[in-house]
C-alpha cells in the first residue's frame, strides 16, 4: 500500500495528501500513518514544506470528518431510535444507553472530539456520535480541526525527522491501530453475547 501512496503523493503533492485523507477518513483501512509520514518525508527532500503537508492533511481529514457529522446529524436522534428498538442486539444498545451517553456527550464533547482525534482508529468515528448527539457545528468544527491538526502534526513531523525511516512510524503505531480494532471487535462480540434490554 505504501509504494502508491508515496507515488500519489509524488505526483499530486498537496492535492494527494488532501485526497489520501479524506479517502483515509471516510474508508479508515486507509492508514494516516503511512500517508502522513510519506507526506514528512517529501517535505525533508524539500518537495514541499512541512507546513503544507500538514495544512493539506488536516484539510483533508476535516472535509471526511465533516461529511460523517452531517450522515449522523441528519439522522439524528428521532430515526435513530427506531433502529435501536429493532435492532438492539446486533447494535448492542438500548435507548436508555443511547440516553446515558447523550448526556455524557453534552458534558464531553469538546474533549470527546478533540482527545479522539488523536486516537488511531477511534479518530475516524468521532464524528458520528457528534452529530448524532446534535453538536453544534462550530464547536465541533474547532476542536476536531484542533485534534486532527495535531495528529497529524505528530505523524508528519515524525516522517520528517525519520526520512528514509519513515516506516518506523507505521511500525511504532501500526500495532497501536491494530490493537485498537481487535479490542473494539472483541468488546463488540463480548456486548452481543451478554446484551440483554433494560426493563
Amino acid at each position: 500500500m505504501g509504494d502508491w501512496v508515496r507515488q500519489l503523493i509524488e505526483q499530486s503533492g498537496y492535492l494527494g495528501v488532501a485526497f489520501l485523507m479524506l479517502a483515509e477518513t471516510v474508508f479508515p483501512p486507509i492508514p494516516s500513518e503511512i500517508i502522513m509520514s510519506l507526506s514528512g518525508l517529501q517535505a525533508a527532500r524539500g518537495t514541499m514544506t512541512l507546513w503544507g503537508a500538514i495544512l493539506a492533511g488536516t484539510a483533508g481529514a476535516m472535509l471526511g470528518n465533516i461529511f460523517w457529522y452531517y450522515v449522523a446529524r441528519l439522522l439524528g436522534l428521532d430515526l435513530f431510535k427506531p433502529l435501536v428498538m429493532k435492532f438492539g442486539r446486533i447494535l448492542t444498545l438500548d435507548w436508555k444507553e443511547v440516553e446515558r451517553a447523550d448526556h455524557f456527550f453534552d458534558r464531553w464533547d469538546k474533549w470527546f472530539v478533540f482527545i479522539g482525534r488523536m486516537v488511531p482508529t477511534i479518530r475516524s468515528l468521532v464524528s458520528i456520535p457528534a452529530g448524532l448527539f446534535g453538536m453544534t457545528f462550530l464547536p465541533f468544527l474547532i476542536w476536531s480541526t484542533l485534534g486532527t491538526l495535531g495528529w497529524t502534526t505528530l505523524l508528519a513531523t515524525a516522517g520528517y525527522l525519520l526520512g528514509q525511516n519513515y516506516a518506523e512510524v507505521d511500525h511504532y503505531l501500526g500495532p497501536v491501530s491494530t490493537g485498537v480494532i481487535v479490542l473494539l471487535i472483541l468488546w463488540y462480540l463480548f456486548r452481543v453475547v451478554t446484551w440483554k434490554p433494560k426493563a
